[in-house]
């Protein structure tokens, strides 16, 4: 994976964060994107002061005239994209009967159709090169109904089926695309969810009011178990992979 080039998204923090490190680890150069400009560059000066070939580069992946202008500006800076990883993501809580028409499609514009505008902008350029490998971090929530986030559920089931039909279509040019779903993770976006101290315990151990089954494994995953997913599937050891869900999960799913 040396030498090449990878859009990150979300990568001010959370799983996005673990990507661009763990990419950056491999010799690959990172495009780190995020919404936060000062959080980026906060966590992007972290990277580089290991000598991580990292970049910050300030844009809303729910604007596709600004997606639009940060790729073309990425490549007119540092070259084509190799790898684009869509790991930009929202979470608002609440059941559907009291969900706001707000939370519900701010949900849908960041987790649905960011991954469409990234993905568009990116692929389209990596269509005449006939390279190219894309991953969506979307979450077994797609395929495991969750109380009081079906907002959050729909959207990543969106991009995931999206990631996939954009994957048969852009096969013949050699570019895969492919989804990680990670569960329960060790993140500012899990730990809102928490009330106090006993959340992480919780969380393991399940709750069957709501309908959840805890997690096997016995531990929360950690931002950098799901950054060796996506890196496993970008990279040449998975070059007869596409249109495959990996899940990280600790088994919450069941397999699913």
């Amino acid at each position: 994976m040396e030498s090449r080039l990878a859009l990150v998204t979300g990568a001010a923090g959370g799983i996005g964060a673990a990507v661009a490190r763990v990419l950056g680890e491999q010799g690959v150069a990172v495009a780190a994107v995020d919404r936060d400009a000062g959080q980026l560059e906060e966590v992007m000066a972290k990277l580089g002061a290991d000598d991580l070939p990292v970049a910050p580069f300030a844009a809303d992946v729910t604007d596709s005239e600004t997606v639009e202008a940060v790729v073309a500006d990425i490549e007119q800076r540092l070259g084509p994209i190799d790898y684009l990883v869509n790991a930009a993501g929202v979470l608002r809580l609440g059941e559907v009967t009291d969900i706001s028409d707000e939370d519900w499609n701010s949900v849908f514009a960041v987790n649905a159709t960011g991954v469409f505008h990234l993905s568009r902008a990116v692929v389209g350029r990596m269509v005449p090169r006939r390279r190219g490998a894309v991953v969506t971090v979307a979450s077994n929530a797609a395929v495991t109904p969750r109380t009081g986030m079906a907002a959050y559920a729909a959207s990543k089931a969106a991009a995931e089926m999206f990631t996939k039909s954009l994957g048969l279509e852009v096969a013949r040019h050699g570019i895969r695309c492919n989804i990680v779903a990670p569960g329960s993770t060790d993140t500012p976006m899990l730990s809102s969810m928490w009330h106090d101290d006993s959340g992480p315990r919780a969380t393991v151990s399940g709750n069957p009011e709501a309908f959840r089954v805890g997690i096997p494994l016995g531990r929360l995953a950690q931002p950098v178990d799901v950054a060796h997913a996506v890196a496993f599937l970008l990279s040449d050891r998975a070059s007869h992979i596409t249109l495959h869900t990996l899940t990280v999960d600790g088994g919450a799913a069941l397999g699913v």
